[in-house]
């Protein structure tokens, strides 16, 4: 980003919230809750202590967005593939973190569009439908994901301290029809993405951005950033608090009758999950939150404005770093996953190797396979319930 443009910007911004229009910066345009106004810019605009700090986001956010979507995609794409070629039908478990592993690649599918904004200086290349479109995508993968998040502590919540009584709750069916439900929840969520994205020429700059435009209702921007707080975080954080705080006790008690390592690993993974979805999504809200105060003016604007427009700037995309840390926590570390991953291993093995035998040698292969893959090992009740 040239120097004009980062001065440019920070007049811009001054006088937006000077006037009190209640509008993000311009900058951010490539964040999906962020939005933009037409405000005239000042004619005459000097060095400003900013223009560095906006040139260091110019720099490293593509990169990193580059990094982050790439490493995501793959690790999610490879727990994807592994649960459909696997023969078995998935647990109640695993529907979720397959959910869970699909809301986070469609999400991590769009981010490299704001990376390309940012390098193209922010002109949306794309059309207005992509710009709707992906953004809106990301919204609700966003939302889904989050509730999946939710339904795997429930889940857990359930087959550990309630595993007698909640029995019925936790079938297949039910999962299905839960994750789909959890779809559609994303997709009511993310109405204010869907109905103010769009492309729209900024004077000013002399380019054609993909912003949020609330310009026809300012309430509309301080709706949907009490949505955000509520629905896209507080609430989920409460209900995985909850969870995890019972399974850690549960388990903590039954500790003091037997030590079982998988219990210690499995309170491990529980702290692990907590805390990396508070430190993921906690600084994102917080920026959110803290301007919705000066939009109500229980901040003062003036003081706050700077901060806010590269705290959410930086926030946005540690949030995003979870979408790939989630395989990582749920899944990969999972023995049930890893025993996946090996039976689908010995089975392309034995299939290349069967290749070069006889009809009667690759009889013999397969069904000491099938027999091998039928065994099931019965566990009562253990923290292997968690890490599997």
């Amino acid at each position: 980003m040239n120097r004009f443009l980062a001065d440019a910007l920070f007049h811009y911004l001054f006088f937006e919230r000077r006037r009190n229009m209640k509008y993000m910066s311009f900058m951010i345009v490539e964040n999906p809750w962020s939005e933009n106004s037409s405000t005239p810019l000042p004619s005459e605009p000097s060095e400003t202590p900013t223009s560095a700090e906006w040139e260091m986001v110019h720099t490293i956010v593509p990169p990193y967005i580059f990094t982050v979507s790439l490493l995501g995609l793959l690790v999610n794409s490879f727990v994807l593939m592994v649960y459909f070629l696997h023969k078995d039908r998935l647990t109640v478990a695993e529907i979720y973190l397959c959910n869970l592993a699909l809301a986070d690649f469609m999400l991590l599918c769009g981010l490299p569009f704001w990376a390309m904004n940012i390098l193209n200086n922010f002109e949306w290349p794309y059309g207005d439908a992509l710009c709707k479109m992906v953004n809106s995508i990301i919204t609700i993968n966003f939302y889904t994901s989050s509730y999946t998040l939710v339904m795997i502590s429930v889940d857990r919540y359930l087959a550990l301290v309630k595993t007698m009584k909640a029995r019925w709750l936790r079938r297949k069916r039910y999962a299905k029809v839960i994750c789909l439900i959890l779809w559609i929840l994303g997709i009511l969520l993310s109405t204010p993405t869907i109905v103010h994205r769009k492309v729209m020429f900024i004077d000013e700059f002399q380019i054609m951005a993909c912003i949020l435009d609330y310009n026809h209702g300012s309430s509309w921007k301080l709706a949907s950033q009490i949505l955000m707080n509520v629905m896209g975080f507080a609430l989920p954080f409460l209900v995985i608090v909850f969870s995890s705080a019972n399974i850690i006790k549960s388990l903590a008690q039954r500790k003091e009758s037997f030590h079982h390592i998988n219990d210690t690993k499995a309170i491990v993974l529980v702290y692990a999950v907590t805390l990396f979805f508070l430190l993921c999504w906690g600084p994102f809200q917080v920026f959110t939150f803290l301007d919705s105060l000066c939009d109500i003016k229980a901040l003062d604007e003036m003081l706050w404005f700077h901060t806010l427009d590269i705290g959410a700037q930086v926030s946005v995309y540690l949030a995003f770093l979870n979408s790939t840390l989630n395989p990582l926590l749920y899944v990969l570390s999972g023995q049930s996953f890893r025993r996946k991953v090996s039976a689908i291993y010995r089975r392309t093995k034995y299939h290349r190797r069967g290749s070069d035998m006889t009809t009667y040698q690759r009889s013999v292969v397969s069904t000491y396979i099938n027999r091998a893959e039928q065994i099931r090992t019965v566990v009562i009740f253990s923290g292997n319930d968690l890490i599997s």
